[in-house]
């Protein structure tokens, strides 16, 4: 089974990273916005906040067996940001939660992360490293991946790239800390906190 990438970056590339095919580096010059294929990118998407503001972009070229992922964003908390692929390609902000529609938040719509039904957090082929967004409110990551691919991204119900409002702590929890594990929260989401910013994924 493909494993998802783990790993935290500052835009700067200072890097902390365990497992996955990884690499990351300047964005150089595949352009901004639609060309062909947006140019020149195969998927992109807009990240939105839940007053509908655009915060930035995310492009993905899927090349054999890799992935390769860049993120502009602005307007952030500083910080370390959780940032995954979530299952289904809805961006809706105060919406229910497709398996339990009691529960009602921003970017709900967008579901659990794409592979959470088949490990636990950390090894989603959503989980992706985490962005670090400098004191001015900005970040940049790129990285390469082999956890996904196009059809993955492209299904039936389409999928999402969701900002967590917290870092992400890839259901690492040291047994000296909790000895019987993390809990199903953790082993769910890594205790990545509430959905800030999200963008559907699109061809």
């Amino acid at each position: 089974m493909r494993r998802a990438v783990m790993a935290s970056a500052a835009s700067v590339g200072m890097l902390l990273a365990a497992g996955g095919m990884l690499s990351f580096g300047q964005d150089h010059g595949r352009g901004d916005g639609h060309g062909q294929r947006h140019g020149g990118w195969d998927l992109s998407g807009t990240f939105h906040d839940a007053d509908g503001d655009s915060l930035g972009r995310v492009r993905i070229d899927t090349d054999d067996d890799e992935s390769r992922v860049s993120v502009r964003v602005r307007d952030l908390e500083p910080g370390f940001h959780a940032f995954h692929v979530h299952a289904i390609g809805k961006c809706e902000p105060d919406s229910a939660n497709p398996s339990d529609p009691k529960q009602v938040g921003d970017f709900l719509s967008a579901g659990g992360h794409l592979g959470a039904g088949e490990a636990d957090h950390g090894e989603h082929i959503g989980d992706l490293p985490s962005l670090f967004v400098g004191e001015d409110g900005r970040a940049t990551l790129t990285f390469v991946t082999d956890a996904f691919d196009e059809d993955d991204l492209l299904d039936d119900d389409g999928s999402a790239v969701m900002i967590h409002a917290g870092r992400d702590n890839f259901a690492n929890i040291p047994e000296r800390y909790a000895p019987d594990g993390p809990d199903a929260t953790t082993r769910a989401t890594g205790d990545a906190g509430g959905r800030v910013a999200c963008a559907v994924v699109d061809d």
